[in-house]
């Protein structure tokens, strides 16, 4: 032997110069791809609606979706260039956040079961029931335990809520069962 040792063969993308190397450090092009799939999803959705020329006015069903999907596009573009440049995303220090504490899965899975509790009883109970529910839930999963304060404020914004989208806004939100009393 002459001193020198052996090295294994590099795999794919692991090399110097390879793909992985350059990618190091800028995971911020996930959210640069991310804007691209949805700028286009947005896009194309909205270049193939049905619309009739007859039924809308100077600016159609399509012009807000146009605008979104291009800004999407243009921010996409502009977050890549940036990242490839070298700009990096910087940690916020006024943060109060322990990044060594594991993440509150209870809470989460606490909202995620109210928010699919509701989707799922809209229909059957109406917006102010359902609503109610989500409101207080959501209180609860977050932490505040008051059993008479949360429920009725819940039922305040849900009833309100209600009122401002049928009457003040006209988009007709499902009342269930309480739909003769409302």
């Amino acid at each position: 032997m002459s001193g020198t040792q052996e090295r294994p063969e590099p795999g794919p993308g692991s090399a110097p110069g390879g793909l992985r190397a350059k990618l190091r450090g800028r995971s911020e092009l996930g959210v640069s791809v991310l804007l691209l799939a949805v700028g286009v999803l947005v896009l194309t959705d909205a270049v193939t609606m049905d619309t009739v020329s007859s039924q809308r006015g100077p600016v159609g069903p399509r012009t807000v979706p146009l605008v979104v999907g291009c800004a999407l596009l243009l921010v996409a573009a502009v977050l890549a260039v940036d990242v490839l440049r070298g700009g990096r995303g910087e940690a916020e220090g006024g943060e109060d956040v322990d990044l060594d504490e594991p993440g509150d899965w209870r809470t989460v899975a606490l909202l995620a079961g109210v928010f699919l509790a509701f989707a799922a009883l809209i229909d059957p109970l109406g917006f102010p029931l359902s609503g109610a529910l989500l409101f207080w839930g959501s209180a609860y999963a977050l932490g505040s335990r008051n059993p008479v304060r949360d429920p009725l404020i819940a039922a305040v914004l849900a009833f309100a809520t209600y009122a401002l989208f049928n009457t003040a806004l006209g988009v007709p939100l499902p009342g269930g069962p309480l739909m003769g009393v409302i």
